[in-house]
């Protein structure tokens, strides 16, 4: 769940950064593309641990074979 809350978080800055930037601040910019790839990375981090649960659920769900 800690990786969510990374995300949660890294959404807030990059709101209040591109409020910054919509004010006219160029340098808020700069910053908000740097968070919207924090939150990329974070995303990808999501999707693997999804995909790792979800293959160690199928694993534990197939028979023992001979």
């Amino acid at each position: 769940m800690s990786l969510v809350n990374d995300l949660d978080t890294e959404v807030e800055n990059f709101k209040r950064e591109y409020e910054k930037f919509e004010r006219g601040n160029k340098s808020a910019g700069t910053r908000a593309r740097k968070v919207l790839q924090d939150i990329k990375k974070t995303c990808q981090e999501i999707r693997v641990s999804i995909q790792g649960a979800k293959k160690e659920e199928e694993k534990s769900s197939l028979p023992p074979s001979n």
